[in-house]
């Protein structure tokens, strides 16, 4: 199984890992994307000025143009503990077990901008970019990344992929049809059975999710098989549009 999750606006500053190396992080086969991402965003930093137009940064964001310079020598921290924000609040990685993290090592991928996807425990360092943006000098993210990422998934063959990203990073790295895959809709059921699609708790319930499969360490390879663990842990999921779970709170 391979979950793929969504990165977050904001991210934890500091760490304690080495600097960043992109051949080293999950799915090497996109190390030369990422590099030419990365290049493109340090380069970008180098004039304030234009990096605080093009990422959209108010005064007080200033501070990241700083981060994505030192992209190539910062101290770095694992991705799933880089990143706060509601989901990761709710999955709380810092507080899970060792065997709960090696879980996630095994099977969970978060798709970044700027490295593409990478595994919940590869060191990354903090940055600013977002899925929309477009780099001076480059095409689109999603010229640069969607086919690669295919490709990586396909090439990593999982029995069943878990897409819980957020639709603009889903388009970065389509999951390929071929590959037996879920992607998650997190929806609520009102008194008069009218279902809605939620936002805010829909990142809450995405990340308690990942939690207990992490705190299980689920062994799915199918969408029978998770739905089958579900009804056991304790979530309420059924079948949604094509391709879709419903992930009901």
């Amino acid at each position: 199984m391979l979950v793929l999750l969504p990165p977050s606006e904001t991210k934890r500053p500091g760490g304690h890992g080495k600097p960043l190396d992109a051949a080293s992080l999950a799915l090497p086969a996109l190390t030369a994307p990422r590099t030419r991402v990365i290049d493109a965003l340090v380069a970008l930093s180098a004039d304030e000025e234009s990096a605080a137009r093009v990422l959209k940064l108010s005064a007080r964001r200033l501070h990241e143009v700083a981060d994505n310079a030192a992209l190539r020598s910062a101290a770095t921290l694992p991705a799933v503990d880089r990143y706060t924000g509601v989901l990761f609040d709710a999955l709380d990685a810092g507080s899970l077990d060792a065997p709960a993290r090696d879980w996630l090592a095994a099977h969970v991928l978060i798709h970044s901008a700027p490295f593409g996807p990478v595994g919940a425990l590869d060191g990354i360092p903090a940055y600013r970019l977002a899925a929309s943006t477009s780099l001076p000098g480059l095409p689109s993210l999603r010229r640069i990344w969607a086919d690669a990422v295919t490709r990586a998934i396909r090439d990593a063959a999982p029995d069943f992929v878990l897409d819980v990203r957020s639709e603009a990073y889903a388009a970065l790295g389509p999951v390929p049809v071929e590959v037996d895959s879920a992607y998650v809709r997190v929806v609520a059921e009102g008194p008069d059975g009218t279902v809605r699609a939620l936002n805010h708790f829909n990142k809450k319930a995405k990340g308690e999710l990942v939690r207990r499969l992490a705190q299980t360490r689920a062994r799915i390879g199918s969408r029978s098989d998770l739905y089958d663990w579900a009804r056991a842990a304790g979530f309420a999921v059924g079948e949604g549009g094509p391709g879709e779970i419903e992930l009901r709170t």
